[in-house]
């Protein structure tokens, strides 16, 4: 299989580079490197089935060249800053919805049928459906992000119906583990680097989370690639648990052997479109024959760890 992977030096496009190289397939990574880091494909780049564009999915003449030859994309590319949507409102509309109509156009115009697409759980809003299927009805969108990533969903299942195409939409939780550069564990670990007696909390700490170990989210979306073949495939993706944000604060002290003094900025969320209650319904992945092999607080942990022995990510100017 030739594939073609946006946001490819990003945390989890990597990691999926790495695995589809590992299964012996021929993959084109495409990256702008404005988050994503070239050390996270060093590996990749050694590899004689791997070739490495530095280029923007805005740049649709680029994208439209390269993804010719391809026999299916994995768009992962996207502006993942949910917190800050409301002080940049047009960046989630250009990086997430109109590169997805450029990626789709780039399939259209060169034959390529099927793609992949890295959505959110955040498209269901604050849903009164607990834990969330798939099937559940919307509720009004609460951030930029959640918005523009259920327009690109929506223009995936046009193009499907309307050139034939095939699409797999990932929804999912929290992602966490190595190559980590974004989210409330680098958050944490870094205030903490900066004052071990204290760790300020945005909320009260009482929002709860689910989270997913980056190695079990590429292995249930390839699991999905390959088993499932409706035009249309959509998958929850997250473990059967969730936690307080207090309690994963709580374990991140742990392994980093300290005992701060938690404050409360108050709140019953973060930020302006903060759900304070995430809980997907996996059961549809699961019945592919999926499930996670790393618990919530295994993947916390194992986050920390990285970022401990990688402390050079906390250098990078826009690393989240």
């Amino acid at each position: 299989m030739r594939a073609f992977v946006t946001g490819a030096a990003g945390f989890i496009g990597s990691t999926l580079v790495d695995k589809l190289l590992e299964q012996g397939h021929a993959v084109v990574g495409y990256d702008n490197l404005a988050t994503g880091r070239r050390e996270f494909i060093a590996n990749a780049l050694r590899s004689s089935k791997f070739e490495f564009i530095e280029a923007d999915v805005l740049d649709a003449t680029c994208l439209n060249e390269n993804v010719r030859g391809a026999e299916i994309v994995f768009h992962l590319s996207a502006n993942a800053d949910v917190r800050f949507g409301i002080e940049h409102p047009r960046k989630d509309l250009d990086q997430n919805t109109i590169a997805t109509f450029n990626v789709l156009e780039a399939m259209r115009t060169n034959g390529v049928k099927t793609i992949a697409f890295s959505s959110t759980g955040s498209v269901y809003g604050e849903t009164e459906v607990i834990p969330t299927p798939e099937d559940a009805p919307f509720p009004m969108q609460t951030s930029l992000y959640g918005a523009s990533k259920l327009a690109g969903e929506g223009l995936i299942a046009a193009y499907a119906e309307g050139f034939g195409m095939r699409g797999f939409i990932f929804r999912f939780v929290s992602i966490l583990g190595e190559r980590y550069t974004h989210g409330h564990v680098f958050d944490f670990v870094q205030k903490l680097a900066a004052d071990p007696s204290t760790l300020h909390i945005l909320g009260n700490g009482l929002q709860r989370k689910s989270y997913l170990h980056v190695d079990d989210c590429v292995e249930a979306m390839l699991t999905a690639v390959e088993r499932a073949d409706a035009k249309i495939n959509i998958f929850n993706l997250g473990t059967d648990e969730y936690c307080e944000v207090k309690e994963s604060a709580r374990w991140i002290a742990d392994r980093l052997g300290l005992a701060p003094r938690f404050t409360y900025a108050g709140g019953d969320r973060g930020w302006i479109g903060d759900v304070p209650f995430i809980f997907l319904d996996t059961r549809r992945i699961r019945a592919l024959g999926w499930q996670p092999k790393r618990s919530i607080r295994q993947s916390v942990e194992l986050t920390v760890d990285w970022l401990k022995a990688n402390e050079w990510v906390f250098s990078l100017r826009g690393a989240h």
